[in-house]
């Protein structure tokens, strides 16, 4: 398979700093759309044979060198090789219309990730996990109810972005006339876009900070528009997706046959978080009615917010040693 020639950064231009305890380089690998993909590989100094891997990847508008690049290489210290990568059309991977996104598409990055790594001549291939954060969460899920290589699967503060996307935030949108006037906005944004001869972008986070700001706006800005997270290549530290870059998620639900997961699954979520009832509702959905809920876990962390599991939110909020304790457990 061919693939693109991307422009990789060599420089260490991430928002955490560089652990001793790790070797780091630059990686690239190939979907099934016949899109390249860049990841940052993480492998444990002096770790020898072959090692337990993990594919890693969000928050949702975020890109490796942000907080999936924290816990790959946290992670890698604890033992495991880790790859961060960043989704098609985003970050330094490929695909030739840029901040789009797809169900499917996304979907089958994680899958190209778990391509990637079960052919690593330092990976044991029976002994694979991914972990999805923020939006990533249920594509992680998603990727779990499809991928049955996957052995162990981490989501952290997640969203399911087809859910939000269809209902609006705490289902406030879920409507027939809602859903429509959303579909008529996105096809009035197509012929617009194709008129001027570009894709409309819509916005990042916001900046300036309105005073009125609700909570969970204001913990974004806290993360991507300070130098606790910002990063050039960031969509949602900058410029954003397209306005119509999520328009299939209107009609496309991602976590259809989540019951039918074998594999383990732990999903962490911030108590005071306002995506919480992403968490809540995405294990309970996953447990009910299925054969397979001795290896499924719900982990709710007192006092965290949404961006609190991004980066530890200055109070090590991310319970890093029950990460490593669970792929422990199913990665042996």
């Amino acid at each position: 398979m061919k693939l693109e020639q991307l422009t990789l950064t060599q420089d260490w231009d991430k928002t955490f700093p560089k652990s001793d305890f790790v070797d780091h380089c630059k990686v690239t690998f190939v979907n099934r759309y016949g899109i390249t993909l860049a990841g940052d590989l993480y492998i444990p100094k002096g770790a020898e044979g072959k090692l337990p891997a993990i594919a890693v990847c969000g928050p949702f508008g975020a890109v490796k060198e942000q907080c999936s690049g924290l816990y790959a290489q946290t992670l890698a210290e604890r033992g495991y090789l880790t790859l961060a990568f960043d989704p098609s059309f985003t970050g330094e991977s490929g695909g030739n219309v840029r901040y789009m996104a797809s169900p499917d598409i996304n979907t089958e990055d994680f899958m190209a990730a778990v391509d990637f790594l079960s052919l690593h001549e330092r990976v044991d291939e029976n002994r694979i996990g991914i972990l999805g954060i923020c939006g990533w969460g249920g594509m992680a899920l998603n990727t779990a109810a499809l991928d049955t290589r996957i052995k162990a699967t981490v989501v952290s503060t997640m969203y399911d972005m087809t859910r939000v996307n269809a209902k609006g935030y705490f289902d406030s949108e879920d409507s027939e006339e809602k859903r429509f006037q959303k579909r008529a906005a996105m096809c009035a944004q197509r012929l617009e876009d194709l008129k001027n001869g570009e894709y409309k972008l819509g916005g990042g986070v916001v900046d300036p900070l309105p005073e009125d700001a609700p909570f969970f706006v204001k913990d974004y800005y806290d993360y991507y528009k300070t130098k606790r997270g910002y990063h050039a290549r960031s969509l949602n530290s900058n410029g954003g997706w397209n306005v119509i870059g999520c328009e299939s998620f209107l009609n496309q639900p991602i976590l259809q046959y989540s019951n039918e997961i074998r594999s383990a699954v732990l999903i962490l979520h911030g108590e005071k978080a306002h995506s919480v009832y992403f968490g809540r509702d995405a294990y309970a959905n996953m447990v009910k009615d299925s054969k397979y809920t001795e290896n499924k876990e719900l982990l709710i962390i007192p006092g965290a917010v949404h961006t609190d599991l991004y980066d530890g939110g200055g109070e090590d909020f991310i319970p890093f040693g029950k990460l490593a304790s669970f792929y422990a457990e199913y990665l042996k």
